[in-house]
């Protein structure tokens, strides 16, 4: 992932994602609405709440601790999967349709909707099996995929990482950013300029507010 454009020409857009992650599914429609706008090609990567957390998990509040144990480990176990047997092509469909269900739709992260949404995808029911594998059969590339995602960041942040080569070749690495409702058109490629700016800046760490909306999917 060192090359600065794609066999298309474009400039190349590694996303990492948790499809868990609500705040992440808006920024990576954010993306592809940029995707429209600018010259670049987004190519997604699994990474995972439940490994980014799994050393701390008694710091959390109990609910959340919840969720991470009990929910987040399925959809990402699915996608590694789908990714590993049939390529990383079929990883931007599957969360596509992944986040469409689980978000949008309000299905949550059921084997249902998982089962679901590789239907939509046109992938192999059986890849459901993986959800509950608890001995995955590709735990070390999920960890791995996880690893190069949040080490261009640090750990200090979550989902979604976003990567991209700089002006001089060099990789500009962000967490986020965090935004509710996803930007549509001029909004959505200003913002995408404007983030792009700031994260190029040697030294630059951190722009933030209290945030006070949650996840907000209408325009989705």
């Amino acid at each position: 992932m060192s090359e600065t454009v794609t066999p298309s020409g474009k400039t190349p857009v590694d996303f990492w994602f948790d499809p868990l992650c609500p705040w992440a599914w808006m920024t990576s429609r954010w993306v592809t609405e940029v995707e429209k706008l600018r010259d670049i090609e987004v190519r997604w990567h699994v990474m995972s709440l439940a490994v980014l957390n799994e050393n701390r998990l008694d710091e959390l509040p109990a609910d959340y601790r919840e969720l991470l144990t009990t929910k987040a480990w399925p959809s990402v176990r699915v996608v590694t999967a789908a990714w590993q047997k049939h390529g990383e092509d079929v990883v931007g469909p599957l969360y596509t349709a992944l986040g469409t269900r689980i978000h949008n739709n309000g299905e949550g992260v059921t084997r249902e909707a998982i089962a679901g949404a590789l239907a939509d995808a046109g992938l192999p029911a059986e890849l459901i099996d993986y959800a509950d594998q608890e001995d995955f059969e590709f735990d070390a590339e999920l960890r791995a995929s996880h690893k190069d995602g949040i080490e261009r960041v640090g750990q200090d942040v979550g989902t979604p990482v976003i990567s991209l080569p700089g002006p001089d070749g060099e990789q500009i690495a962000f967490f986020g950013p965090v935004v509710t409702p996803a930007p549509k058109g001029e909004q959505a490629a200003r913002l995408w300029d404007g983030t792009v700016a700031v994260a190029s800046v040697p030294g630059f760490y951190e722009i933030k507010r209290t945030r006070t909306k949650g996840p907000d999917f209408s325009n989705l």
